[in-house]
């Protein structure tokens, strides 16, 4: 999330000071590295005109600075703040990407380029992501109309959805959701039988996010990625200052090995947990995944999960 808090410090610090080093090195040592934004990119626009929205994440031009940084080659923009002010700041931030060489999923400037799906190379193996949120439904783009690309998973996985999973021509799928509540360290129902649909099409991986804290893993499903950086006020049951960075290996189009490496929050800056901070978020990690049936392992400070 690179809005308010953050933002500030983007027009005020180094955008690279942001992540410390030890944590870009594992960030830029991937194939490839993918993550949801959580704001526009823009300078321009006015607060989406929704009565009872209560934040709006707007991040400067060179928010794109730290992106390109991390590495990232991709981000995900269908969520609930890619259009926090309105369309002509989304329009904005696609124009900020591309000239960034970063690539965008899950928002287009009609309903088709919501849609859509990248595909990436990745060390030799195509990767597919498709994103998808089932929030807020105003937020949804139409044939001429920019905005996200929306889906009501209450109702099961809509047929669109589906169909480019299983038409997607790559080695690996990723789908990428936005779903369920804020705050809730264990997934809905509803998210959970979404889950099991989209692996049913095809996904390889399905890698959720919108809770802001890590939930468990069922199969090759990551309920929710939790937050990389942020400026959110601090949750002290769930915990939300610690996260975990989600490395996968992939071997001849399989997943084989999910690596979860534990971050510290601080406010405006990530780093590497240590101490307390790190086994209290391996622990809990492992005890979600335990819930859903999966083994999980320590292994040099990382919770590990082998698949193969």
């Amino acid at each position: 999330m690179l809005g308010r808090g953050v933002a500030t410090a983007l027009g005020e610090r180094d955008p690279t000071s942001l992540v410390a080093p030890e944590v870009v090195a594992v960030t830029r040592e991937a194939d490839l590295f993918v993550l949801n934004l959580e704001c526009c990119i823009s300078e321009r626009g006015r607060p989406w005109p929704a009565p009872d929205k209560p934040f709006f994440f707007r991040a400067p031009p060179r928010a794109t600075e730290l992106l390109v940084h991390l590495g990232a080659r991709c981000v995900t923009l269908a969520n609930n703040h890619a259009l926090d002010f309105d369309r002509e700041a989304l329009l904005d931030t696609f124009h900020h990407l591309a000239a960034s060489g970063i690539a965008w999923v899950g928002a287009g400037p009609d309903l088709e380029g919501a849609r859509a799906p990248v595909v990436l190379d990745a060390g030799g193996v195509r990767v597919g992501i498709v994103a998808l949120s089932d929030h807020p439904e105003d937020f949804a783009a139409s044939r001429d109309r920019p905005g996200i690309a929306w889906a009501d998973l209450r109702d099961g996985v809509p047929d669109w959805v589906g169909t480019t999973v299983e038409t997607l021509d790559a080695d690996v799928v990723v789908v990428s959701p936005h779903w369920g509540p804020n705050m809730r360290d264990r997934p809905l129902r509803y998210v959970r039988e979404a889950a099991a649909e989209l692996l049913g099409a095809g996904a390889t991986v399905v890698a959720g996010h919108s809770a802001h804290v890590p939930q468990g893993v069922e199969g090759t499903v990551l309920y929710d990625l939790g937050d990389f950086l942020d400026d959110y006020r601090v949750d002290p049951r769930l915990r939300n200052d610690l996260g975990l960075l989600f490395t996968v290996e992939i071997e001849q189009g399989q997943p084989r090995r999910l690596e979860a490496i534990p971050l510290k929050l601080e406010y405006c800056f990530t780093r590497l947990a240590d101490g307390e901070d790190a086994a209290w978020i391996r622990r809990r990690f492992r005890e979600l995944c335990a819930e859903l049936g999966t083994e999980a392992s320590e292994r040099d400070g990382r919770v590990v999960i082998d698949w193969a």
